[in-house]
This record gives C-alpha cells, sequence and structure tokens, in this order.
C-alpha cells in the first residue's frame, strides 16, 4: 500500500480541514495502483489524504483480495490521525470493497465511489468464462449468472453509494452498474478505464464525498450526470 498526505509537493490543499479524511483507493482486474495516481492526486487537492491500494495476484479468487483488503481497512480504521475513511474504487475494485465491507465495517466509514462497478456481472466476463475462467477465477466470479459470486454478495446497507458510469463502456453494460442498494448515479461519456484519468470524474467524486451526492449538469464536455436515488 502506498500512502500520500495532503500538502505533499504537487498538490495544493483547498480545504485543509479534510486532511483527516483518508480516501481509499483500489484498482480492477488486470490494473496496478499506479493506474489510481491520477485520481489520487487530484483528490488531494480537494484536501483528502489517498491511500491507494492494489493486488497482483489475478488467479486467485477476487475473496482473498477482499481478506487483505479488510485488514487495510482495520489498519486506516484504527489510525487516530483519521477521523472519516471514504472508499473510491474502480471496477472489480469495487467488488473487491463490497466483500472487504462484509469481513470489516470501518466504525470511520464514510461515502462510497463506484467507478464503472461490474455490481451485476460484466458480460465479458460471462462469455470469457468457458474460456479463461479456469485460469482466472475472478472471470468466472463476475459473470452475469445468478449465481456468480458477484451476484452472491451482500450490498453494503446504511452507507452512502455514489455510482459513476463509463457512457461508452466495452466491458460491463450500464445496468450492471447498478447496486440494489440506495445510491447516486451519474454517467460519463468515456470507455471503461479513462474514468480513472478524466478530470470531470474526478470532480464528480470529489463533489459526492462532499455532499453525498452529486451535482445535476450537462457541461460541453460530454459528461452527463443526474441524480438518483
Amino acid at each position: 500500500m502506498t500512502r500520500a498526505r495532503a500538502g505533499q509537493p504537487g498538490g495544493t490543499i483547498e480545504h485543509p480541514q479534510r486532511d483527516r479524511q483518508s480516501v481509499a483507493l483500489v484498482h480492477g482486474f488486470l490494473a496496478h495502483s499506479m493506474m489510481l495516481a491520477v485520481l489520487a492526486h487530484r483528490l488531494r487537492r480537494h484536501g483528502y489524504r489517498t491511500d491507494p491500494w492494489g493486488y497482483r495476484n489475478m488467479c486467485c479468487s477476487l475473496l482473498v483480495h477482499a481478506d487483505r483488503f479488510a485488514d487495510v481497512l482495520r489498519t486506516l480504521d484504527a489510525d487516530p490521525a483519521i477521523d472519516t475513511l471514504h472508499l473510491v474504487t474502480h471496477s472489480m475494485g469495487c467488488i473487491i470493497a463490497r466483500a472487504a465491507l462484509d469481513r470489516f465495517r470501518p466504525t470511520k466509514l464514510g461515502r462510497f465511489v463506484m467507478l464503472a462497478p461490474p455490481n451485476r456481472g460484466s458480460f465479458v466476463a460471462t462469455a470469457a468464462a468457458g474460456t479463461f475462467g479456469r485460469l482466472f477465477r475472478p472471470v468466472m466470479e463476475l459473470s452475469t449468472a445468478e449465481d456468480s459470486l458477484v451476484n452472491s454478495l451482500p450490498m453494503p446497507q446504511g452507507v452512502e453509494l455514489g455510482v459513476i458510469t463509463a457512457g461508452h463502456d466495452a466491458i460491463i453494460a450500464p445496468e450492471s452498474t447498478r447496486p440494489d442498494a440506495p445510491h447516486d448515479h451519474a454517467t460519463i461519456h468515456c470507455r471503461h478505464s479513462m474514468l480513472l484519468f478524466r478530470r470531470d470524474a474526478a470532480e464528480l467524486v470529489a463533489a459526492f464525498l462532499r455532499d453525498g451526492r452529486f451535482p445535476v449538469a450537462t457541461t460541453p464536455s460530454g459528461t452527463g450526470h443526474r441524480q438518483e436515488h
């Protein structure tokens, strides 16, 4: 786990009162924690401390990663320098975080933003399960089958959830991003992984962490988002 605090070189603290709020970030399948660097940097500019976390083994069950991430949450929850612990996750990282919260729910848990989450499975995982499922277990676990792992995991309740969908996602259907729990929803017209690098996505994440909802607007850059519970 790498750690960066608000106020490090390269970051401008716009809201220093948030430096006791930590954001734990998790990447998706076949990705790396370095892919979280741009988003983490932008959140630090909003005054948040960031704690990116990654995993390397793409063959084991995502529940193995969930166990490890639950241990990370325990450590952060016990940190006296943290008052609030938010989660911001991408793709399979959203499901790892869901499973981790089923194992350990931080007492300091704040808000949870999911970027392109396969909450009801991925149609690409379903198509690839027969060919790659035995080698890459998460492929089977993230299928759209009713009895797949992702469709069997409980959804976190009693936490403010924000979901940002990629409007041109070639991996996850828009309806599959929706959690079976009250949530706010936004769409950015980009591809699946680009949500981690777009400034407008980072601004939406920061807005949700601050207010518990996304602003209702449509901008010339092609960012469409709406509030829905």
